[in-house]
């Protein structure tokens, strides 16, 4: 039951010099001792009596001598214990207070290495080619690591596979854009908004699942979020599409050569939404029980029985498929969490799936997760 299509009844970051520094020189009167009185001997002479100590400045008139009357015998030793006692006391708060600046000083370094200090923080903003740029104009942006950049270094159109070695490059269509915390490939729904990758990902000669959350802003079909084949058809596509009158999802494959109308077989899904919400759609083959199978998000929609998959060499494709030789059914909205199995994934597994909690269940290709 075929409509004469390829689908079976469907669209599709200083001192002065010579001044002895004040001293007197040979020969000269030292100004800063003092001269005695008339009729008085000179200081250090007998008879002098305690005065007060020089004075520097020559304006002061001679001191006047002063003698002290006798008296009570000072306590030497207390004097020498109380003099004692406060030099110990001078170096306890000498020490102390070195203790104490060093204290800081470490307490200092350690709020400062512990980022108390109001240090400037440059934080990305992301760009609408996926690629962080710096807030600040001076400061190196904080780049993504390696391990969480949805594209190859130095290859801002190039995603990233995570699990693999093939890259799935953009077409000047389709662009990434930056959320919360993931990024999206967004597909306009144009001839030249697409995503290809490097060489087939899936060997559809074998088991294996494929899957990806997709966002479907259309009303018709046929939109195609995944697709792999060659020059003249597909060999499995997974998307949205129109079929008998109501939206649907709906995984499909060729079992014949060249992707022959007659020979293309469906699961469909057209009792869920479809439009304007995201929805994880996977569709798995099961070699030795030769079944395909679409489950949306991680209920199974169904099931068909198929006698195999036509196996076209060509590249997988995010975004479009091929039909009759022309590229065809352009996705319009984002997708992202791509992944791929070698295996037809299970119940428990695609609930694992849904729930990003695979376990040991490692997809052999992934972008954008």
């Amino acid at each position: 039951m075929t409509d004469g299509t390829d689908r079976p009844n469907t669209p599709q970051p200083g001192p002065a010099s010579g001044g002895g520094y004040g001293y007197p020189q040979p020969g000269q009167s030292n100004p800063y001792q003092p001269q005695p009185a008339p009729g008085q001997p000179a200081p250090g002479q007998p008879g002098q009596g305690f005065g007060p100590p020089p004075v520097a400045d020559e304006t002061f008139p001679p001191p006047i001598p002063e003698t002290f009357s006798a008296g009570p015998t000072p306590d030497w030793q207390a004097l020498a214990d109380a003099t004692e006692a406060q030099r110990r006391k001078r170096r306890f708060l000498a020490v102390g207070g070195g203790a104490l600046a060093v204290v800081l000083v470490a307490a200092g370094a350690a709020f400062f290495l512990m980022g108390g200090g109001d240090q400037p923080k440059d934080k990305p903003v992301a760009s609408s080619s996926g690629s962080p740029s710096p807030s600040g104009g001076s400061k190196s942006p904080d780049k993504k690591s390696e391990d969480d950049s949805p594209t190859v270094p130095g290859e801002p159109n190039l995603l990233r596979d995570r699990n693999g070695k093939m890259g799935i490059a953009l077409s000047p269509g389709a662009s990434l854009g930056e959320l919360a915390n993931r990024t999206e490939i967004r597909f306009k729904g144009s001839a030249d908004s697409y995503a290809q990758g490097a060489e087939a990902a899936v060997d559809v000669t074998k088991s294996f699942t494929v899957s990806t959350r997709a966002y479907n802003v259309s009303e018709t079909g046929p939109r195609m979020a995944v697709s792999q084949g060659d020059g003249v058809s597909y060999s499995f596509e997974l998307g949205f599409e129109v079929v008998n009158g109501k939206k649907a999802w709906v995984f499909r494959v060729q079992t014949g050569d060249k992707g022959q109308a007659a020979t293309a077989q469906q699961v469909v899904a057209d009792t869920v939404d479809t439009t304007r919400q995201w929805a994880l759609l996977t569709g798995t083959y099961d070699a030795e029980k030769k079944t395909i199978a679409l489950w949306v998000d991680d209920k199974q929609a169904g099931q068909a029985q198929v006698s195999g998959i036509w196996a076209g060499p060509g590249p997988l494709q995010l975004g479009r498929a091929r039909h009759h030789g022309i590229w065809s059914a352009s996705w319009m909205g984002p997708l992202d969490h791509i992944r791929i199995f070698d295996q037809a994934l299970n119940q428990e597994q695609i609930t694992g799936l849904k729930n990003n909690k695979l376990g040991k269940t490692k997809p052999t290709h992934s972008w954008l997760v």
